[in-house]
């Protein structure tokens, strides 16, 4: 693996942190010695596409709140993150604002009473399109690996999904599963 690879998992991602605690990308970087940080680029309520409502459990055009960052490592861009929440969960909280959360969402959502229980993620591969070329700073021809995560509370209803764009060959996705 080169030094320009990072390896990811999923965990820290999903649990929300103690009062006073760096978010958890900022908190991974800080155990592995490493540099970086993110970008929001723009935050708000949209009317859901067909891909995010089917994910909420919502319909299309209904209000979602979304969130778009460029993360870095390094200071290179490594990754673009769409978030989206349904407009119920949050609509006039800081998850629909750009400035960044003490703690990083999943800390606010269980603030606010919504805890994820349950994850689903997807991963693809494909090319890129141009504006994400672009803004990952990768050449023509090169691919991206898309990874959609749906987080459900205990009533199995979705609170957040997210949708995250990474160079392939920058990246490495870990999964762990620990049975009994």
């Amino acid at each position: 693996m080169s030094a320009d690879e990072w390896v990811s998992t999923s965990m820290p991602y999903l649990t929300p942190q103690g009062a006073g605690r760096p978010d958890a990308w900022g908190a991974e970087l800080a155990a592995r010695g490493r540099r970086g940080g993110q970008r929001i680029v723009s935050a708000g309520e949209i009317p859901a596409v067909d891909e995010v409502a089917g994910l909420l459990g919502i319909s299309v055009g209904d209000a979602v709140v979304v969130r778009r960052r460029v993360m870095y490592l390094e200071n290179q861009p490594c990754e673009l993150t769409d978030t989206y929440y349904p407009a119920s969960i949050a609509r006039g909280t800081r998850l629909a604002g750009t400035a960044k959360i003490p703690g990083g969402a999943v800390t606010l959502l269980a603030e606010l009473g919504h805890i994820g229980v349950r994850v689903r993620e997807d991963v693809t591969a494909r090319m890129p399109g141009r504006e994400e070329g672009e803004a990952l700073g990768i050449e023509q021809g090169e691919p991206v690996l898309c990874l959609t995560r749906v987080t459900l509370d205990r009533e199995d209803r979705p609170i957040q999904v997210d949708r995250m764009t990474m160079p392939a060959h920058r990246q490495r996705l870990r999964y762990e599963i620990r049975i009994g």
